[in-house]
C-alpha cells in the first residue's frame, strides 16, 4: 500500500522537527514540498501543526496501550512519529476514517525502514479511543491549575509559570489560543497588492490591532502573485506593532539600525514607513542575510551579515531596534514545537546573550535617540529584567512610556486597538496571546538622554 503524499510530507517534517532545530512552518514551505497539491498541502499542514500542538495527549494515549511513558521513551523516534500521526487522526480529524489512519501509520514504519514495528504499529492504534471520547472528556469551565498544562498539552513547568505570572485566568486564554490556528495575517508593501488580492479571490478582513494590517479570511494566499511578487508579507499584527513603535518620517539623512533583521518583517515596514531614512539591517547569519536581499527590496535598506556584538562600524544612529533571539514562547500558536524544545535552562541562558546584544545597540544610540529593545517571550528574564539590568549599567539612558507612542499611533488612526492601556505592563508594552488578538510581544523604549 502507497503512502499519501501528504501524511508522507508530514512524517518527513515532523521528523526534522524532532530531530534537528527545525521550524514546521518554514519546512512546510521548502522547495521539497512545492509539489503537493493544495489539498495534500493543506492536510499536511494540519496534521504537523495539530501533532505538534496537541503532542503530549497523543503520547499520554499512546503510552497507555503499550504500557507506560517509560517504553514510550524507548521507541525509535520514526515508530513513535508514525504512531502519533495515527494518533491524531483518529482522534482529531472525524471525516478521516481510523482503517486509513492505521494502515497509512503501518506503511510509514516500514518507509521508514522500521518493518519490525509495524505489528506494534498497528495493534496500538486499533485500540486508540475515538475523538469524542478521549479528547471532549474534560471541559474549559471545570478546569482547575494543576489540570491545564494536560488539558491544553503544554508542559506543566511552563504552565506553572504563566501562573505565578499571569494568574489562571489569562494563562487559561494563553493555553487555548495555542491550541487553536492563529489568523493569516499580512501587510501590504504597495498599492496594487489590494486589488490583486481581491481578483485572485483572496478575501481579508480589517486588522484587529494594527489598522494597515490584513486578516486573511479565505483563499489561497500563497498562491497569489500578490504574494509571490512580494506585494503582501505575512506578519503578526504584534509584529508589526513593534515595528510601529520605531516611529514615522524620520528627518532626510536619519540612520535607522536594525539589530537582529531576519526575517525581515520589521525592516521592511520600517522602510516603508521612514522613505528618506537610511536603514542598515544586520543578521548574525550568512544565508539568513541571502534570503533578506530576496524579501526586503525597498532601496534605502543596507543588509549586513555581522555579529551586532562586534559590528565592523563606528557609527550611531537616530533609532535602533534589537528585536533579539529568545524562547519564542509567545509564539506557541505558530511555533508550537517550541513548547517541547524549549528547557528551564534556556531560559537562565538567553538572557545573557539579549542582554549583550542590548548593551551593544545601546551603545549605536546617538544622544537624543531612541532604541526599541524587542521580544516574542512572555517570560520576564527575557524582558523587563534585561532591560533594568541594561539601565542599571548605562545610566545615559531613560526608560520612556510605550503609552505615549501607542496614543500617539492611535491618532494617527495606525492603531486600530480601542483601547492602547491594555496593551501595556507598566511602561512596557505587552500583548498576551488569547488575551488579544496576537502573537505574545514585548517591547520597552529606551531613549540616550546624554553621552
Amino acid at each position: 500500500m502507497a503512502v499519501s503524499a501528504a501524511r508522507a510530507a508530514a512524517f518527513d517534517i515532523l521528523l526534522r522537527v524532532t530531530t534537528q532545530d527545525a521550524f514546521a512552518a518554514e519546512l512546510l514551505h521548502a522547495k521539497q514540498f512545492k509539489g503537493l497539491s493544495s489539498i495534500d498541502h493543506a492536510l499536511a499542514m494540519q496534521l504537523v501543526m495539530g501533532i505538534l500542538r496537541w503532542q503530549s495527549k497523543l503520547d499520554f494515549a499512546i503510552a497507555q496501550q503499550i504500557g507506560g511513558g517509560r517504553l514510550l521513551a524507548k521507541l525509535d523516534v520514526e515508530v513513535l512519529i508514525a504512531l502519533r500521526l495515527g494518533t491524531y487522526q483518529i482522534q482529531y480529524l472525524e471525516r478521516i476514517p481510523a482503517r486509513a489512519a492505521v494502515n497509512e501509520s503501518v506503511e510509514l514504519v516500514k518507509r521508514a525502514r522500521k518493518r519490525s514495528a509495524a505489528p506494534l504499529v498497528n495493534a496500538v492504534l486499533r485500540n486508540i479511543a475515538p475523538a469524542v471520547e478521549a479528547a471532549q472528556s474534560e471541559s474549559v469551565q471545570e478546569l482547575t491549575p494543576d489540570r491545564l498544562a494536560h488539558h491544553f498539552s503544554h508542559p506543566d513547568w511552563i504552565v506553572k509559570r504563566w501562573l505565578a505570572r499571569f494568574g489562571f485566568e489569562q494563562t487559561r486564554k494563553i493555553c487555548e489560543y495555542n491550541q487553536s490556528v492563529p489568523a493569516l495575517t499580512i501587510r501590504m508593501n504597495n498599492d496594487h497588492a489590494a486589488a490583486g488580492l481581491i481578483l485572485q479571490r483572496v478575501e481579508c478582513a480589517p486588522g484587529k490591532i494594527v489598522a494597515g494590517a490584513r486578516r486573511c479570511v479565505s483563499g489561497d494566499l500563497t498562491k497569489s502573485d500578490a504574494y509571490l511578487q512580494g506585494g503582501v508579507t505575512i506578519q503578526d499584527e504584534a509584529s508589526q506593532l513593534v515595528a510601529l513603535l520605531m516611529g514615522k518620517d524620520a528627518a532626510p539623512g536619519a540612520r535607522i539600525l536594525d539589530c537582529c533583521a531576519a526575517p525581515g518583517g520589521k525592516t521592511s515596514l520600517i522602510a516603508q514607513r521612514n522613505p528618506q531614512a537610511r536603514i542598515v539591517a544586520v543578521e548574525l547569519y550568512q544565508h539568513r542575510a541571502r534570503i533578506m536581499q530576496n524579501l526586503v527590496r525597498a532601496g534605502n535598506v543596507s543588509i549586513l551579515a555581522a555579529d551586532v556584538t562586534h559590528l565592523p562600524f563606528h557609527e550611531r544612529f537616530n533609532r535602533v531596534l534589537a528585536d533579539v533571539p529568545c524562547s519564542g514562547t509567545g509564539t506557541l500558536a505558530r511555533n508550537p514545537e517550541i513548547k517541547w524544545k524549549l528547557r528551564r535552562s534556556d531560559l537562565r541562558e538567553l538572557p545573557s546573550r539579549q542582554f549583550s546584544i542590548l548593551q551593544s545597540a545601546m551603545n549605536q544610540v546617538l544622544t537624543g535617540g531612541q532604541l526599541v529593545y524587542s521580544t516574542c517571550s512572555l517570560e520576564r528574564e527575557e524582558n523587563e529584567d534585561v532591560v533594568m539590568r541594561a539601565m542599571q549599567s548605562n545610566p545615559g539612558f531613560e526608560l520612556l512610556d510605550c503609552r505615549s507612542e501607542l496614543k500617539e499611533l492611535q491618532a494617527q488612526d495606525e492603531l486600530a486597538w480601542a483601547n492602547p492601556d491594555s496593551l501595556c505592563s507598566g511602561a512596557f508594552m505587552r500583548t498576551i496571546p488569547g488575551v488579544h488578538p496576537c502573537d505574545g510581544f514585548f517591547a520597552a523604549i529606551l531613549q540616550r538622554i546624554n553621552v
